[in-house]
Order: structure tokens, then C-alpha cells, then sequence
């Protein structure tokens, strides 16, 4: 017999009711925590308009939850910054980092970072800069095409890429770090409530005449998070989907773009090579992570299958 719809949502009192009390939760909880921010109101109009529109439209807003879910524990964040709990590692990973990786230049050992901030040009600034702008959308495209093209996959790549952003939130609370533009403008004195740094990217916004990255670091959750780099993990699970699935094409793409956000996190001074080679152990601790939990436990079989007749 075929189930599928029979789990859908639909729009009637309750669930109107329950779609209006998240909204006012949400803007309350986050104008009593981290302040009104227009953004806010964008992604409850968002979500709402997704969720009133059409069954195919409130389909893919509550798939797309998983990924609001994240945005929002990133976003909150901000009030609960992670110096307040455990000590800023500055010098001693600037440190090891030289340590490790330190590269001589003129008789001086620099980092790497150092090293490509003196030996930057406005071609690589512009082809790096571009993969940056990667970081989010790809993903969220891939996750698009999955959700229409196997929504099993698609819920299995969304759980798992929050599953490993929960893991790097652990570390970020657990050893805060302080990324190298931060040593660049700073020193090795901890400085708190600093904000967010363009760093190496402003030379991508100065050659467009733009703010682009400018716009999008300003609105940081959290300076001294840098280690593991989460830019470095997200396309390591993008891959990892794409392999799985056999997407041949778009997996060369995949790993092309994956290499060029390691590269760039370091040129652009937002990340120490230690921070990527953390980025990548956390993304396939993750992934590994998911696929035993998803064999071995047996609620959590029967959510994703729940979940998937709910999007179907």
C-alpha cells in the first residue's frame, strides 16, 4: 500500500496555530538575545510565505527546517560568546602553526598565511575570492537537487551536515581560537567583542568596488571560532554525497571548489592550515558518525522515515 502524502502537513487551525507561535518565539527569543536584526523578520516572511503558498512550496520549507535550525543555534551564538567559558588560544596556535608549516622568506620564518598575504596578487585575490562565495551556496544547491531528485539522500546529507556543525560548535566552546588576521590587527592580546574582519577577502571587495564579504563578516557569530575551519567541512560532506550518488560530473566540480575554499581560508588570512586539517577530521568524523548512528539506532531510522512522508 502506498503511504506516501498520507503524513503531509496541511494548512488548517493547528498547524497555522503552531507556524504563528514558532514565528513570535523566534523573533521574541532573538530580539531578548542578540538584538532586533532585519534578518529576522526576512527568514520568518520566509518561511511562512514558503509555508502558505503551496503543498510543493510547504514541502521543501520543512525540509529546509533541518538547515533553519542550524542558522539559528549559529546565530545565537553571539549571546553566549565562547571567551566567557574557556580561555583564547592566540600565541600558541600562531605557534605551532610556524612550527609545523612555517615557510622562510628572506630569512624569516613566517606562516603560511604571512607567507601568501606578502605574495598576494589581484588574480589570485579574485579566482580565491570566488570560491569563497561557494561556501554556502553550494551546498544549499546540492541540498536543493537531492530534495527533488532523492529526498532520502537529502535528508541524510542535511542531518549529517548539521550533525557536523554541532561538532565544531563543541570545539569552538571547548578551544577557542583566534584566526591569523586577528594576530595581523591585534597582536597576541586578547581583545573581546571584537568584530568580524574581511581580512585577505577586502582585496576581493576593494578590486569589485563592492562589500560583499564585507556584509557577510560583519555579521559574524563569533571572532574566535576558527578552529575547526567549518568552511574547510562543508564541501568534504558535499563530496562525500556526490561520490555516494555517483554524480561523476558534478563531484569533479565538487572537489575543485573543495580545494580552492582550503586554499583560500588560508591566503585570505581567515584560517591556519592546522584550522582546514581540523575542518576536514571534523567533517569525516561526522559523516562517519552519521552512518553508525543511522545503522545502529533504531529511532533514529524511524524519524528520517517519518520525516521523509511528511516532504514527500
Amino acid at each position: 500500500m502506498d503511504n506516501t502524502g498520507q503524513n503531509n502537513i496541511t494548512i488548517n487551525v493547528k498547524s497555522v496555530l503552531i507556524v504563528s507561535l514558532l514565528s513570535l518565539l523566534y523573533l521574541a527569543s532573538s530580539y531578548f538575545l542578540i538584538g532586533y536584526n532585519t534578518s529576522e523578520l526576512v527568514l520568518v516572511l520566509i518561511f511562512n510565505s514558503l509555508f502558505y503558498i503551496s503543498p510543493i512550496t510547504r514541502k521543501f520549507i520543512l525540509a529546509f527546517s533541518i538547515f533553519i535550525v542550524y542558522w539559528i543555534i549559529f546565530d545565537y551564538m553571539k549571546a553566549f560568546p565562547n571567551y566567557h567559558y574557556t580561555p583564547v588560544h592566540i600565541a600558541d596556535l600562531y605557534n605551532f602553526e610556524k612550527h609545523l608549516f612555517g615557510i622562510y622568506d628572506h630569512g624569516k620564518l613566517l606562516t603560511p598565511n604571512e607567507y601568501l598575504r606578502i605574495h598576494s596578487t589581484t588574480f589570485v585575490d579574485v579566482v580565491t575570492g570566488l570560491f569563497y562565495l561557494c561556501w554556502i551556496p553550494v551546498p544549499l544547491g546540492f541540498a536543493t537537487f537531492l530534495f527533488f531528485k532523492n529526498k532520502r539522500q537529502f535528508l541524510y546529507f542535511s542531518l549529517t551536515f548539521v550533525l557536523v556543525n554541532v561538532l565544531g560548535f563543541v570545539v569552538y566552546y571547548t578551544f577557542p581560537a583566534a584566526p591569523p588576521w586577528y594576530i595581523q590587527y591585534y597582536g597576541f592580546h586578547f581583545t573581546p567583542l571584537t568584530m568580524g574582519n574581511t581580512a585577505g577577502l577586502a582585496r576581493f571587495d576593494a578590486y569589485f568596488h563592492a562589500g560583499i564579504f564585507k556584509s557577510i563578516y560583519t555579521k559574524g557569530s563569533n571572532v574566535f571560532a576558527a578552529m575547526p575551519s567549518l568552511h574547510s567541512s562543508y564541501p568534504v560532506i558535499v563530496l562525500y554525497y556526490g561520490l555516494k550518488n555517483r554524480y561523476k560530473v558534478a563531484s569533479i566540480f565538487f572537489a575543485i571548489v573543495m580545494v580552492g575554499i582550503w586554499f583560500t581560508a588560508v591566503y585570505a588570512s581567515h584560517h591556519y592550515v592546522l584550522d582546514v586539517i581540523a575542518g576536514i577530521i571534523t567533517a569525516i568524523i561526522g559523516i562517519s558518525l552519521f552512518n553508525l548512528l543511522i545503522n545502529r539506532v533504531k529511532w533514529l531510522q524511524v524519524s528520517i522515515n517519518k520525516y521523509e512522508q511528511v516532504i514527500l
